[in-house]
């Protein structure tokens, strides 16, 4: 046994070193690639480039800012860049004006950062991008966070991808970068701050407490849109719709593929009690790299982890289950029904995250065990009223979001 644990140890070691030195070689290529545009272009005043989830999809605050942008006749002469990951799955946004697509990464992405003059994005952008003075990093971030970030975290954690030192010297390099930081409130704000790093970067100042654009659908949605998404879904009217969106787990990864994710659901049994009234979307984060297969529950649970935008899924959700994904922040808006299934609480907790505000302020139950889940969806069928805690909890945590924050936010960051 103490030589199969050795050799596991020294295999680790062996993984460690070779992707440290995969990543390094990967960086130093890229570094070359991007410099080459950087010396070769001038900045373009009036040009923008869009980014969500690293290029994953068309959502978030870049999205809202970037279609405010063409709603408004202050910015008819600016052109802008949407770079994805796929972007032969988003043709359709070439019928807006001035809109064209680069794939992620590709040396025509890093022409679009070479020379545009706005950067707006909700995640990290590559290391290797440089920033000329000029130039205005826009970070929009993708959330309230409920569990610590970045230098908050005291732990390693556990992550399979990157060790704590790792993580913060990644934080410093995208960080000292932004030119600007958006905020949804006070609270945000002082854990941006420390999370981030800002004031040792010197970067205290950058933010913009302004609300999050991201949700300004959710205070202009009407029936015709919720119509419209069940029907894109195949989603039937008799039936409530759960929307089940748990986040990542640090520990969770598979070579080659990246992070998993397991459901810590048992659907057989939850479709037995809960499935003649109700329909559940799974929602997996960003991260998650495996596939899921729910044929066994077909008609019960759908896999909408690669919908774009969770926005449309708010809507025409009668009921939230989480765990500790920001989800809940922005859901918490609409003033329904939200359940918190944090079956691995203890583990999550001491060993992979901890969090920043007490659970007990939470607009929901915490519920640890399938049955008492069960039974909370089925209470909330009975009646279900914004209580004082709920309130409260929109008030610190959502009391700058509204239909025209993007419109304000806009204002603060370019003018117009």
């Amino acid at each position: 046994m103490r030589k199969f644990i050795h050799g596991l140890k020294h295999l680790t070691k062996k993984s460690l070193f070779f992707r440290i030195i995969v990543r390094g070689l990967v960086y130093i290529v890229k570094s070359i690639q991007y410099t080459a545009y950087f010396l070769k272009n001038k900045t373009h005043s009036k040009l923008v480039v869009f980014e969500a989830y690293m290029g994953r999809s068309y959502a978030c605050s870049p999205k809202a800012l970037y279609e405010a942008m063409l709603k408004d006749k202050a910015y008819d002469s600016f052109e802008f860049i949407w770079a994805f990951q796929n972007p032969e799955d988003y043709q359709f946004l070439k019928e807006n004006r001035n809109t064209r697509l680069v794939k992620y990464s590709s040396g025509e992405y890093f022409k679009a950062y070479s020379r545009a003059k706005y950067w707006i994005s909700n995640s990290r952008i590559p290391l290797q991008i440089r920033r000329r003075e000029d130039q205005a990093y826009i970070q929009t971030w993708h959330g309230t966070p409920l569990k610590k970030l970045g230098f908050d975290i005291e732990t390693e954690g556990g992550n399979a991808m990157n060790s704590l030192r790792e993580l913060r010297k990644k934080n410093n390099l995208d960080a000292g970068r932004y030119s600007c930081m958006l905020s949804p409130s006070a609270f945000c704000t002082e854990k941006f701050t420390s999370a981030f790093n800002l004031e040792k970067l010197h970067s205290k100042n950058i933010i913009v407490e302004k609300g999050y654009p991201r949700n300004d659908d959710l205070f202009r949605y009407d029936e015709n849109d919720r119509k419209k998404v069940k029907a894109a879904l195949g989603l039937s009217e008799s039936k409530k719709v759960i929307l089940y969106a748990p986040t990542w787990r640090d520990n969770q990864h598979e070579t080659g593929l990246g992070y998993t994710y397991s459901p810590g659901l048992d659907f057989m049994r939850l479709q037995r009690e809960l499935g003649s009234d109700y329909i559940i979307l799974f929602r997996a984060h960003y991260f998650i790299a495996n596939d899921f297969d729910f044929e066994a529950y077909r008609g019960f649970v759908i896999d909408v982890s690669k919908y774009d935008d969770i926005n449309d899924l708010y809507i025409i959700s009668d009921l939230l289950i989480t765990d500790y994904s920001s989800v809940f922040f922005d859901y918490a808006n609409l003033k329904r029904p939200i359940l918190f299934y944090m079956y691995d609480l203890d583990f999550y907790k001491n060993k992979l995250h901890d969090f920043y505000i007490e659970l007990d302020g939470l607009p929901g139950d915490i519920l640890q065990t399938e049955q008492e889940l069960i039974y909370a969806v089925k209470k909330s069928d009975r009646g279900f009223c914004v209580d004082d805690k709920y309130t409260a909890f929109n008030r610190k945590f959502n009391y700058l979001d509204g239909p025209d924050t993007s419109a304000k936010v806009l204002k603060e960051i370019i003018g117009g």
